[in-house]
Order: C-alpha cells, then structure tokens, then sequence
C-alpha cells in the first residue's frame, strides 16, 4: 500500500487514511514484529528531536 496523501488543512479523511495505512502495515505482523515497527519509528523521531534541539542551542 502507498503512503497516504495527506491535505495541507489536515482533516478528519486524512486521519483516517492514515488509520487505515497503518492497519495495512501491521496487519500480519506478530506482537514482536509490530513492537519493532513503532520503536524503529519512535526513535527515529526521537533522534529528529534531539537535533533540532542542538541546532537551537548553537
């Protein structure tokens, strides 16, 4: 499945296009598996964070 397009207003057809994306991601994932996908996605965010975090700083 194709990531979802999603409208610069941001609505409620966008929050459930991507409902629906991530369903399809995980759907035939194990618990191990899907717990591996949203970590792998948390910390990447997180690192994102921490960088714009440094670049406030210098």
């Amino acid at each position: 499945m194709k990531k979802p397009i999603l409208s610069p207003d941001f609505t409620i057809d966008d929050i459930h296009k991507l409902r629906e994306y991530n369903y399809e991601m995980t759907k035939h994932m194990s618990d191990q598996e899907r717990l591996d996908y949203y970590n792998k996605a948390g910390w990447a965010f997180q690192r994102e964070v921490d960088e714009a975090r440094l670049q406030e700083v210098l």
